[in-house]
Formats: C-alpha cells, sequence, structure tokens
C-alpha cells in the first residue's frame, strides 16, 4: 500500500504540487496575496481539511490566517493593508509534510465610490519534509514478502527542504453597502475578482537532489453576492480556475443565502444571522456540498467534497471534510467600514 500511495504522492507533486481548499473563498491569502484588507477592514480565521480516510492514512491540512486594513478610510486614493497565513499539510503513509509562513502586503485605490483595484505582493519561507522509512519499495521484496532489512537504493538526497517563495496578484472589487449608513438588509451588490502568480521564484521542491524547481501557479478567481429584490434569499457564485505545469484546478458553482433574523434597530439583543447552501463542482474530481452560516461577526463553513474521479472504486464517494470559522469587522450585515488607524 505505501508503494502505491507514494506513487500518488509522486504524482501529485508532479502535477498539482500545491495545497487546496475546496472552499478556496476562505482562504484568501492562498488565493491571491492582494485580498489582504479587500473585502474586510479585518479577517482572521482558521480552515481544517481532511481527505482520502476512507482510501488510506488521511491527508490533512490546516490553516490560520490574519489581514487588515492599516490606512485610515478617510484617504479618498487608496488604502494599504497587510496579512500573513500559515499552513501546514501532512499526506499518505510517507508523512509528506510541507509548512509555510507567508507575509503579503497590498494597496488598493479607490476606482469609483463603491469599488477598489488593488495590488499585493506575497513573501513565504517553507519547509517539506518526508519520512523515507515509512515506505515500502518492490526492490525490498525477498521473493516471498517484503523485507525491510534489505536496502531499498532509493535516491534520495535529503528528508527536509527549506525554500523561499514569492508571489503577486491583482484584485478588483465592489461592494455596494461600503461606506454607506442608509442600507436595510439584503440589498446586496458585491463582485470581487482576481489574477494571481504564485511560486514567482520557483523554488527548489525536491528531495532527490535532481534541480526539480516548483511550477509556477497563475490563479484567475471571482466571487459575488447579489439579493433577489422584495426577498430575504440572495445568491453567491464563485468559481476559480488554477493552472500549474501540466495539472489544473477548476471550481464552479454557488450557494444560496437566506436571511434568518435581522439585527434588532435599538436594543442589540438580536443578532443578524444567514444560512448558505449549495456547492460547487471541481472539474474531473469532486462535487462540494457547503453550508455557511453567518451570525453577526463570524462565519462557519462546512463542507464535503463527493469524490467523481477515476479513485470512486477505492473511495466509495468519500473525499473529506473541511471546516472553517472566520470573525470579520466590520459586521457584514452593516454597511460601514473603519480602517484600523
Amino acid at each position: 500500500m505505501a508503494i502505491v500511495l507514494f506513487g500518488v504522492c509522486l504524482q501529485q507533486n508532479a502535477k498539482a504540487q500545491d495545497i487546496h481548499f475546496s472552499q478556496f473563498n476562505m482562504s484568501k491569502l492562498t488565493l491571491n496575496p492582494a485580498l489582504a484588507g479587500a473585502q474586510h477592514d479585518l479577517d482572521a480565521g482558521i480552515n481544517y481539511k481532511n481527505q482520502w480516510q476512507s482510501v488510506a492514512i488521511p491527508y490533512n491540512t490546516m490553516g490560520a490566517a490574519f489581514d487588515m486594513r492599516l490606512t485610515k478610510s478617510t484617504n479618498t486614493k487608496g488604502f494599504l493593508a497587510a496579512g500573513i497565513n500559515v499552513f501546514k499539510d501532512g499526506a499518505g503513509d510517507a508523512q509528506l509534510g510541507t509548512t509555510e509562513v507567508a507575509l503579503s502586503i497590498a494597496y488598493h485605490v479607490y476606482t469609483g465610490t463603491y469599488s477598489t483595484l488593488g495590488g499585493g505582493l506575497q513573501a513565504g519561507m517553507g519547509q517539506r519534509s518526508i519520512n523515507g522509512n515509512a515506505l515500502q519499495w518492490g526492490d525490498q521484496y525477498d521473493g516471498m514478502i517484503y523485507n525491510p532489512m534489505i536496502n531499498s537504493d532509493e535516491p534520495f538526497a535529503t528528508n527536509s527542504i527549506s525554500y523561499f517563495d514569492g508571489s503577486a496578484g491583482i484584485d478588483w472589487n465592489y461592494d455596494n453597502q461600503s461606506g454607506r449608513l442608509d442600507v436595510t438588509n439584503n440589498h446586496d451588490s458585491k463582485t470581487n475578482l482576481g489574477i494571481a502568480v504564485f511560486h514567482i521564484n520557483q523554488p527548489s521542491y525536491t528531495f532527490l537532489g535532481s534541480g526539480e524547481k516548483l511550477y509556477m501557479k497563475y490563479v484567475v478567481h471571482g466571487t459575488g453576492l447579489y439579493s433577489l429584490k422584495n426577498t430575504n434569499v440572495a445568491i453567491r457564485p464563485g468559481f476559480m480556475l488554477a493552472l500549474q505545469g501540466t495539472a489544473n484546478e477548476m471550481y464552479l458553482g454557488t450557494l444560496v443565502r437566506f436571511n434568518l433574523k435581522q439585527a434588532s434597530k435599538y436594543t442589540g439583543i438580536f443578532k443578524n444571522s444567514a444560512l448558505s447552501l449549495g456547492g460547487y463542482y471541481r472539474a474531473q474530481d469532486a462535487l462540494v456540498a457547503a453550508m455557511l452560516l453567518e451570525y453577526a461577526n463570524y462565519q462557519i463553513e462546512v463542507s464535503y467534497d463527493i469524490n467523481t474521479s477515476g479513485l470512486t472504486t477505492a473511495s466509495s464517494g468519500r473525499g473529506g471534510m473541511e471546516v472553517s470559522i472566520h470573525y470579520v469587522l466590520p459586521n457584514p450585515f452593516s454597511t460601514t467600514t473603519r480602517a484600523m488607524f
């Protein structure tokens, strides 16, 4: 089994290489560094993904991020923002692990009353490790059974590598409620579109000492939130396309948002809340069913990947669960933005 799983790891290394969250819209700084400060004054969140538990040793990915606007909203030209994100990924029998810490800085200029155009840079340090002793190789078969005492002679140059990683992106954001004080509940018209390039410096990314470089990754993404007039319903479509080497990943889908309760206007006892249901299709791989609960400043999203690829025979469709929790300022149901400084 380890031989097969390591082969899968090598295949992923050769093609996809990067971590990914099915809730791509809830992991902004791994999607585009220009998203720092683009949509909220402050956003702090954590993400956790567990996948392939039905096939083998589970793959676990954990992430945490924080971003905020740094300059006063009274600046009529634009504002500065910064963010930090951390992720840790562990994969399979070989304990193939990736850890990265990255800093992002972005500047957004006003292109209209409710729109901004921003550019962002990201610099990170990463570490990648593997436990070669946990693997079993075909040349360790003695004709009868697997014999761990037989040397596999596999050409590992090292079990751990460190690397610098540089990325950049641009992002356009439109929010018809930004800065307004006179808009009541469920009158949203929001659009976010962006392009990013990751691994611009193409860091070395191999344990074999062969000089293999990490492919640059190109990402195009978009999300929206559009209220339906005279209802408590809104739609929140989204898409993401990532190209990296010979691999590609594409998401397309939408959630439907139902406003559950409007905040009490004077006492503040009752808080705004909304529930969104729906999903995405990840091309040639999975259906992603998702549920997002919003309560005041908090957002909690739970999703599950239903595997539809050729691995279905082994997985029986069971892909993996993902959970994210975010705290944002200002309250997404309100309309006033406030820069931190």
